[in-house]
């Protein structure tokens, strides 16, 4: 999936004699020569992995295999899935990617990248998160290997929660509670809600639905099935109108129109569901907001565990074409492998692919969405499912119909086959 990220973006890297381009770095045969390469181009998006932690890798590297060179060249997410079709099909593509984890299955399906479960030690597979890990596999081998990813958090006003005596709210009845109150607490107030919940925060329904035991879209043998249909679904729908209904955000748009993190930083909203570069967004553009916001996790309906989120991110994959297929695999189990995801974490604060490392955490916003993730998912994993997003989403679609009366059944029936339609197309 596309994301924001607030880690710096890349630069020129140092000591490996790594070249920084936007075309191309060192071009490689193509030749099929079956002597491995000692060197590496590697494509990553631009903001994703600090510099610092890229130049540490590719020092360890240097190490391991002296002499080795790398070029790294920073991509934009703006048009790159079609960029990354043309490389990967060319006679001299990238040994590494970095692709959405929504993209992974396009490329992994594709037979574009390269079977990773044959450095299944090396790369450490068994220890990754099995949310974050599931969007790499295709077919029941690993295609893509999680670099980090970040999930959705509810973003809060302390003073408001404070002003109304209002307290952090462990389940879903008691943040419907917690809403209303804050409403009434500030009725008087032109404008103010307590939740902007725009009515096609899809990702957010999808956590919902998750939580309910449903899914987006489910498998039927060989096929796919459209899941907004089921009892789940209703249930997830019925719990997000309740919610919405709090909210005076518009029912036929979604998060980013108007970007919410505007509407929050105008003041009379005290709570949003984002990632948490929303949070800074919103306090950058009101700067009387510093000190008054932070976050807790998504509720569920019950105190013990939180609400499910998407987990949206980024995966490495090695190129089916690579002439150093050894070489780019060592690459990969530095840069996903303990001492950076912990390093990347750090600096960026994300998501690492490992459970294990959450608690290594400092930033209290990061420690709260990374405990979240732990109960987290990705969207089907199948390369047609890019093609219900695409367009008029059906999801949306289905979200705006039930909050403006139409029969959840009814709406949920002509969703479903909608996604099962785009679903069934030739791979």
């Amino acid at each position: 999936m596309k994301q924001r990220w607030t880690a710096p973006a890349l630069v020129a890297a140092v000591g490996l004699t790594l070249a920084l381009s936007a075309c191309g770095g060192d071009a490689k045969s193509g030749s099929g020569d079956a002597a491995e390469k000692n060197a590496l181009t590697v494509w990553l998006m631009n903001g994703s992995v600090p510099d610092k932690v890229v130049q540490s890798v590719n020092a360890d590297l240097a190490k391991q295999h002296p002499g080795a060179t790398v070029t790294v060249e920073v991509q934009e997410w703006n048009g790159i899935q079609d960029k990354l079709t043309t490389a990967l099909a060319g006679n001299n593509p990238p040994d590494v990617i970095e692709m959405g984890n929504t993209q992974n299955a396009k490329f992994s399906q594709s037979g574009a990248l390269l079977d990773l479960d044959a450095d299944k030690a090396k790369l450490g597979i068994d220890q990754w998160s099995k949310g974050m890990a599931s969007s790499g596999v295709w077919d029941g081998k690993t295609y893509g290997a999680p670099l980090l990813a970040a999930n959705r958090v509810v973003i809060y006003r302390t003073d408001l929660f404070e002003k109304a005596g209002v307290t952090v709210p462990k389940t879903f009845d008691e943040w419907v509670a917690a809403t209303t109150k804050l409403n009434q607490a500030n009725a008087a107030t032109k404008d103010f809600q307590g939740i902007y919940l725009p009515g096609q925060s899809w990702y957010v329904y999808a956590g919902l639905l998750w939580d309910a035991g449903g899914d987006l879209a489910v498998k039927d043998g060989d096929s796919w099935k459209g899941g907004l249909d089921t009892p789940a679904a209703a249930e997830a729908i019925g719990k997000y109108k309740q919610l919405q209904s709090l909210s005076k955000a518009p029912k036929d748009a979604d998060e980013a129109t108007p970007q919410q993190f505007e509407v929050f930083a105008e003041g009379n909203v005290a709570q949003m569901i984002g990632l948490p570069w929303e949070m800074g967004s919103a306090v950058g553009a009101n700067k009387k907001l510093d000190g008054k916001v932070a976050v807790f996790p998504i509720p569920s309906s019950s105190a013990d565990k939180s609400g499910s989120v998407f987990l949206g991110g980024s995966n490495l994959g090695i190129s089916a074409g690579s002439d150093s297929p050894k070489l780019a695999a060592d690459w990969l189990a530095l840069m996903t492998g303990e001492k950076y995801q912990t390093e990347l974490a750090l600096a960026s604060n994300v998501v690492p692919n490992r459970t294990a490392l959450l608690s290594k955490l400092t930033d209290p916003t990061a420690k709260i969405m990374a405990g979240a993730a732990a109960n987290g998912h990705v969207t089907p994993v199948d390369p047609r499912w890019a093609g219900v997003e695409a367009g008029a989403n059906p999801v949306k679609d289905y979200m705006t119909a039930v909050l403006t009366g139409t029969d959840p059944a009814a709406a949920g029936a002509k969703a479903s086959a909608e996604i099962t339609k785009r679903m069934s197309g030739a791979l």
